[in-house]
């Protein structure tokens, strides 16, 4: 829906917050007046761009500031507009928000690709300021991504690349899955669009296939959940078509993609959760190995749900995923659902979350220090944005660390202290060398003694982490 007009937003920011729909029409008729007689590449007038940017935004409830900001956020790049006038017309927090998302322009780079890294770095580590400046790059990236068939066919497949490394991997760390899916697919479209097409005639065939199916099993269950006057809403869902493309170029067929087709099943609280999976075991054979308990043990994202793939009707293979209504406005906004479940908490809750909980967050902070531009983006791209294992430690806590870690990595993840007193580790009930790489579902006990030799030099060419490696240097520094 490209068409928005200025009506469509306001009514959506009505129905959630019409506190902030006066500085929302300013916000807009600045934007307005300061994008005059500016065009985008399709002939639209400028302003159509932010307003679509902002009603994203309104369609994740973004506080007042975050709206503003989105339709101001390319004010400061592309008109004469000062940080400190937006100040005055707005508050500090809006002018902060559209100076995050301002492409730096005015320093002495010599080359397009140290300005790109440069300001490639100065988006990535804007969420250790404020997530919600990530949260409108993301907005305007998904935008520009709808309407790209405007663009040229280089700038079509560079945009598209830059989207999969960069962007869409940030909207799965913040575990914003519908923009990621939506922003993978059209980044498929352009860079393969061969595959594209392939993949969308097989998911389309296969949703047509499986509806008998998938919609006798909904009314099965949820009969059963009404049976026992559980609240519930219960959806169908198939998998994006990245998600496909990319299980197929891992070597996978069609038919060993047991998650292609899944129901949501949403109940109000936790207990019912396990309840419905009694209830979904009784009815339909479950596949013991595809069973995943992330309520109790939620993903690295803040994800949380229960995984169970079942034999339904036909010899169908079929995912159910039950959650709280809660946990599935996480599961699809990720951090962004807090504006809609803290309210007027929400900014400092998503800063909180993701400084405390969010695995990639700590990454982050061990890369930005002492790299230039183009080494930081590059360690992000192998260290942060990269395929990853997920592993466990003695307690059944889920550590996520980039593929090719070893344990020595592991030992550093947890503590420096632990790394720095490490005598020997223990994967899965069995003493491995230090050399040893993990894999996925690897169990790693470190066994630590304070009279132990420390680090030494070899270990700096075993270790895959910033963290690690710089924890060793540090070691190696002081006890010289």
């Amino acid at each position: 829906m490209n068409n928005i007009s200025l009506d469509d937003l306001i009514r959506k920011v009505e129905k959630y917050n019409p506190e902030a729909v006066p500085m929302v029409m300013k916000a807009y008729q600045v934007a307005d007046s300061l994008h005059y007689g500016q065009f985008r590449q399709s002939g639209e007038p400028y302003i159509t761009h932010p307003l679509n940017v902002a009603y994203i935004l309104a369609d994740l409830h973004a506080d007042q500031d975050t709206l503003c900001a989105g339709l101001l956020h390319d004010t400061l790049e592309d008109t004469k507009v000062t940080k400190e006038e937006l100040t005055n017309l707005f508050n500090p927090e809006v002018a902060k928000l559209v100076d995050g998302v301002t492409k730096i322009s005015k320093m002495p780079y010599y080359t397009k690709a140290e300005l790109n890294n440069a300001n490639t770095r100065k988006i990535i580590t804007s969420v250790m300021d404020d997530v919600r400046i990530i949260i409108i790059k993301l907005a305007d990236r998904l935008h520009n991504m709808r309407t790209l068939e405007y663009k040229s066919e280089f700038k079509q497949k560079e945009n598209s690349l830059e989207t999969l490394t960069i962007f869409a991997p940030f909207a799965y760390y913040i575990g914003a899955y519908r923009i990621k899916s939506e922003l993978e697919d059209i980044s498929l479209k352009y860079l393969n669009p061969d595959k594209y097409k392939e993949i969308e005639e097989i998911k389309i065939k296969t949703e047509h296939d499986s509806e008998k199916c998938l919609k006798e099993m909904l009314q099965t269950i949820q009969s059963l959940l009404e049976f026992e006057n559980i609240p519930n809403e219960i959806k169908i869902r198939t998998k994006n078509i990245y998600g496909i493309y990319k299980r197929l170029e891992e070597g996978h067929k069609i038919s060993d993609i047991h998650d292609l087709l899944s129901l949501k099943i949403m109940v109000d609280r936790i207990k019912n959760c396990y309840i419905a999976l009694g209830m979904i075991h009784s009815q339909y054979h479950p596949i013991n190995d595809k069973f995943k308990d992330y309520i109790y043990n939620p993903k690295t994202n803040m994800y949380r749900s229960i995984h169970t793939t079942v034999f339904g009707p036909e010899e169908r293979l079929v995912q159910t995923q039950i959650r709280t209504f809660d946990m599935d406005r996480v599961a699809s906004f990720g951090l962004t659902a807090y504006w809609e479940i803290k309210k007027g908490a929400a900014r400092e809750e998503m800063q909180k979350e993701l400084s405390e909980k969010l695995q990639f967050y700590k990454s982050l902070k061990d890369i930005d220090e002492s790299l230039t531009d183009d080494e930081f983006v590059l360690k992000v791209q192998e260290e942060v944005f990269s395929d990853k294992i997920y592993v466990y430690t003695p307690k059944g806590e889920i550590k996520e660390l980039p593929k090719g870690s070893t344990v020595i990595d592991f030992a550093y993840a947890i503590h420096s202290d632990i790394g720095n007193n490490m005598e020997k580790v223990i994967v899965n009930n069995e003493e491995v060398p230090f050399d040893y790489v993990l894999k996925t579902k690897d169990r790693v006990k470190i066994v630590t003694n304070m009279n132990s030799l420390g680090p030494n030099e070899e270990w700096l060419d075993i270790v895959k982490t910033t963290r690690a490696k710089k924890k060793i240097k540090e070691y190696k520094k002081e006890n010289n």
